[in-house]
């Protein structure tokens, strides 16, 4: 520790791309009390929509330029993005490069993601504390080549916090003999009155006919492939409305293409990552969620305090979050599932009033201040061994 008696906190993270993961890490850095804690964060790549949104009073440190530095030149740039992987290579074989950026031993390292665990692991720093956090689901068939990889490193840390009660129940009882470290559930922070004033920022202006929204990540998991495939069928079936995504990632190119040959470039739109998603979801008629697979996902709450119908996949934490018929409507992961319920929001009224009823008081259920109390809770009994 310091000599002002503050615990010296390192967060390890890749980049800050707008996602669920980079707005809890936004959210620890900016309500963590700065008078107990000496906060800082290391990026290995200084990249992303949020990359300059750190509270001031946290020190950002960063092993690599993002894209955003980088020349406009495309030929240029590929010689620097070579460069950047064999920096990014060297520094994950030679931890001591991240030590001399820093500058400073911490008391405690947290891996923001499993993705990371690995450079809290290696750093130098044999004294310091380690904590892990874990959104995802690891059981999922996707991980089956990294998942003893990742267990090893779980198996590490002195401590883990899981990000829904799902990714912790589903390890306990599909792995019992994993032996992990101790570890507690905490849920994402919602800063609630910052949505409500950022919803009201503007007004987009949508067709006049039902309009769905979501938010998140390009990719195949979040199920926007099979989502288009469903929307263009239920328009062959007489049932008019549209999808608006918000997001980037690798499917852009191919779910592109895809709405093109199905000719539903009017209805099914993607209007790429937006700094401020939030005035879409307050004036869409509904908010789906099509993902093979989630942890906790912060947007589902998001959209449960801006009063809008959730129609979203059954899976990870999302059943945590919304009880099917009262405060949303949960189908399986599938083109029926997903068919079948926007249908249902199409067509069934009373089901759609009964929802938006049971979300009047909804953000009475979020408690901001216990959750931080409860990561602060967690630093202090790790760096003094109380678990």
């Amino acid at each position: 520790m310091t000599k002002n008696n503050k615990i010296k906190v390192l967060f390890r993270h890749r980049s800050m791309e707008m996602g669920g993961v980079e707005k809890v890490v936004l959210s620890m850095l900016n309500h963590l009390n700065k008078d107990k804690f000496d906060m800082t964060i290391c990026l290995n790549i200084n990249q992303g929509e949020l990359r300059n949104e750190f509270p001031k009073h946290v020190r950002k440190v960063y092993l690599t330029d993002g894209k955003e530095d980088l020349s406009k030149n495309s030929f240029l740039q590929k010689i620097q993005l070579a460069k950047r992987k064999l920096k990014l290579n060297k520094a994950e074989k030679d931890p001591k490069i991240a030590d001399r950026l820093l500058g400073q031993q911490y008391d405690i390292e947290i891996a923001t993601t499993y993705s990371i665990y690995k450079a809290v692991l290696n750093s130098t720093n044999k004294n310091s504390k380690k904590i892990a956090w874990l959104h995802s689901d690891l059981t999922l068939d996707g991980f089956d080549p990294y998942r003893k990889e990742i267990f090893d490193n779980m198996k590490q840390f002195d401590y883990i916090i899981y990000g829904s009660q799902q990714c912790k129940d589903v390890l306990d009882q599909k792995f019992p003999n994993e032996n992990f470290p101790p570890g507690k559930v905490v849920l994402n922070a919602i800063p609630i009155e910052e949505l409500k004033i950022k919803s009201k920022a503007f007004t987009p202006e949508f067709r006049d006919v039902p309009t769905f929204v979501s938010v998140g990540r390009l990719h195949y998991r979040k199920g926007y492939r099979v989502l288009l495939e469903t929307h263009k069928q239920l328009l062959d079936d007489g049932f008019i409305h549209d999808i608006v995504i918000i997001g980037d990632g690798e499917d852009y190119k191919l779910l592109s293409g895809r709405i093109q040959e199905l000719d539903v470039e009017d209805s099914f739109k993607l209007l790429g990552t937006k700094m401020n998603p939030y005035p879409y979801v307050k004036n869409a008629d509904f908010y789906i969620m099509p993902s093979e697979s989630e942890g906790w996902p912060l947007i589902i709450a998001e959209t449960l305090i801006l009063q809008r119908p959730i129609l979203a996949t059954n899976v990870g934490g999302i059943p945590e979050m919304i009880e099917h018929n009262v405060t949303g409507y949960l189908t399986q992961y599938s083109k029926e599932g997903l068919y079948n319920g926007i249908k249902e929001f199409l067509s069934n009224k009373q089901i759609v009033d009964n929802i938006k009823e049971n979300l009047k008081n909804i953000e009475d259920r979020f408690d901001n201040k216990k959750i931080f109390d409860a990561v602060e809770e967690i630093i202090f009994n790790t760096v003094n061994n109380k678990h």
